[in-house]
């Protein structure tokens, strides 16, 4: 037996946030940002837990570190993740949802530079979205609402008509400014979240139907 998430409500469109969303990255990632602190003098066990949700230049100008050019060292991290996808795996189901929803109604909304993001993409074995808004695309990333207000705009439909499926603190953040549904993905936590939007570990606890009118439908199995 099914219940839907969002009772009595479908929707025009599925923002997927990616790391820790659709896929699990977060072994490589603090790999690589664990040697960027150690660079730069950080304690890694205090700066990891920063990292999750943004976008890379935007953690590093909130290090906050003197000297330092953002951009650089942005580009520096990214190159770093391009060679570091081992361990980088889906989050169980998301494959079978993401085929299961029509062309054009699904996008990825990540903070991570659009190669980096493919890269990953490829790595878990999941297909390259229809659309993709990545890091370069906007000049205020979350929790900014930027992203995924960019993402409705270009899938031509209103982003309080989206779901958003997201696993961050930044990102559930820019999802709620942006005015979003939203679903919390919590298959990297060790602890559920605390948040009033539905919790889900990963997709085979879900049921994506489209409805006679065309709405996208989501419901727990």
């Amino acid at each position: 037996m099914t219940h839907s998430l969002f009772p009595g409500r479908s929707f025009a469109a599925f923002l997927f946030d990616m790391d820790g969303t659709l896929l699990s990255s977060i072994l490589a990632a603090e790999r690589v940002w664990a040697r960027w602190a150690r660079k730069h003098g950080l304690d890694v066990d205090a700066f990891l837990p920063t990292i999750h949700g943004k976008r890379s230049v935007d953690t590093v100008r909130m290090a906050n570190l003197p000297g330092v050019d953002p951009q650089a060292e942005a580009a520096w991290i990214t190159a770093q993740e391009m060679l570091d996808v081992e361990g980088v795996h889906e989050i169980a189901g998301a494959k079978a949802v993401l085929a299961a929803l029509p062309a054009g109604r699904w996008a990825v909304v990540t903070s991570a530079p659009r190669l980096l993001a493919l890269r990953r993409l490829e790595a878990a074995g999941l297909p390259a979205p229809p659309l993709m808004i990545a890091a370069e695309d906007v000049a205020r990333g979350k929790p900014a609402p930027d992203p995924f207000l960019l993402a409705a705009e270009r899938l031509g439909v209103a982003v309080g008509d989206c779901l958003v499926f997201e696993d961050a603190h930044a990102g559930i953040a820019a999802a709620e400014a942006a005015g979003a549904a939203i679903v919390v993905i919590n298959a990297t936590h060790a602890h559920a979240m605390d948040t009033p939007h539905p919790q889900v570990a990963g997709y085979d606890e879900l049921v994506v139907t489209v409805s006679p009118s065309g709405g996208l439908e989501i419901e727990r199995a």
